[in-house]
């Protein structure tokens, strides 16, 4: 049955890829859309692509993440022997005086890679940097797809085991948040402006990560009888409606995570000084 779609007999189908492929409808525009389309993909690459500026140099730099209290989650823990001594931080000093560049290069590693396979981050550069698709019912500029089911691609499967990482550094950033609650001496009992960015982020990070589509199915995705199990239901559901925030908890958990680094790169460089409220 004719559905008005179908190229005429006599004109031959074009075959760019993307939505204008043979197996797609009949529609010799690149898309029929009247909006501004592009503007979220551009403005998420512009993002992220200012966050890995910001946090190479920052990585790269090894110096001013350290100033008592306070610690850039860039750099901790600090598993090298080549770390600014931090009183009761977390100096773990795994690697040692072999390793000569910047000990952030280490633990940098599990965070990224918890965001880089994470399912949002993945539609995120998707779209933004590699057009795939760059934006619904817009033509992409593949003439095929794969998917993730070739190299290398197909090692965003290692997402859950990036998960369980990241609740390592959760727990990590956790212990430098209490440890904020100290002043430049290390006397217990006093809170800053810093206090309250590193209180600010940690909730941010913990928010972003147990609402990972991963921690979701790990709580109660192999579940068959919900009843049967009324904790994990809860949970389940909690962990649900975090997961429905999940966009704008990896932003913000993004930006406050670089806000805390530069917050600590200007007291240690003297830019600024931390504001004491007790």
């Amino acid at each position: 049955m004719a559905t008005g779609t179908e190229p005429p007999a006599t004109e031959p189908r074009r075959r760019s890829g993307g939505v204008t492929a043979g197996t797609r409808a009949a529609i010799d525009a690149p898309h029929l859309r009247t909006d501004r389309w592009w503007l979220a993909p551009a403005a998420t690459a512009a993002g992220l692509l200012a966050f890995v500026v910001y946090s190479t140099w920052r990585a790269l730099s090894n110096a001013d993440y350290y100033a008592a209290p306070y610690v850039s989650p860039f750099y901790s823990p600090c598993l090298a022997e080549n770390c600014v001594p931090m009183r009761a931080g977390p100096n773990w000093e795994l690697f040692g005086s072999w390793w000569v560049i910047s000990p952030a290069v280490i633990i940098l590693i599990f965070p990224l890679g918890f965001r880089l396979t994470c399912y949002y981050y993945r539609k995120a550069y998707y779209r933004g940097f590699w057009a795939s698709p760059p934006a619904c019912a817009v033509a992409e500029p593949h003439r095929t797809y794969t998917g993730e089911t070739r190299f290398p691609l197909i090692l965003q499967n290692v997402h859950r085991y990036f998960f369980y990482a990241a609740i390592v550094v959760a727990g990590i950033l956790t212990y430098d948040t209490v440890l904020a609650f100290r002043d430049e001496h290390y006397d217990w009992g006093h809170m800053g402006l810093g206090t309250l960015v590193f209180l600010v982020n940690i909730v941010l990070i913990w928010a972003y990560t147990i609402s990972c589509h991963s921690c979701r199915h790990i709580v109660g995705g192999k579940l068959k009888h919900f009843s049967r199990h009324p904790v994990r239901y809860r949970m389940w559901q909690w962990v649900g409606r975090l997961n429905a925030r999940h966009m704008q908890l990896a932003w913000a958990s993004l930006l406050s995570v670089a806000l805390v680094d530069l917050y600590v790169y200007l007291v240690a460089t003297g830019a600024f000084d931390d504001p004491r409220f007790f």
